[in-house]
């Protein structure tokens, strides 16, 4: 079993910045892939960025690519989403998942994930 708690959400201008961490229970984090999925109202729950279990791999979203950076430290069991250049579009709820999986699983489909976080609101104005 995995816990997650996501933070680091909140208000930001247009073309700001926000760091969201994504800080998961258990001695066995290092086996966990991890991607962080978002949630606009009225919306499908779409995929952002995806780090596979040794942080050698990283995937992200068109719509994000260049802007933000999932990162992760194994041995304090936390992964990070850095957003930059941020974009009214960009406003949802994000949520950080967890599960075993390996190298050849589809890091960016939402179906592989078993543990999620609560999320945490992002809001962006214009």
């Amino acid at each position: 079993q995995v816990q997650l708690i996501e933070s680091g959400g909140g208000l930001v201008q247009a073309g700001g910045s926000l760091r969201l961490s994504c800080a998961a229970s258990g001695r066995t984090f290092g086996n966990y892939a991890m991607g962080w999925f978002r949630q606009a109202p009225g919306k499908e729950r779409e995929f952002v960025a995806a780090i596979n279990w040794s942080g050698i791999s990283t995937y992200y979203a068109d719509s994000v690519k260049g802007r933000f950076t999932i990162s992760r430290v194994n041995a304090k069991n936390t992964v990070t989403l850095r957003m930059d250049s941020l974009k009214p579009e960009d406003t949802a709820v994000y949520y950080c998942a967890a599960d075993r999986l390996s190298d050849y699983a589809d890091l960016r489909n939402r179906y592989v994930y078993n543990y999620w976080g609560q999320g945490t609101q992002v809001t962006v104005s214009s």
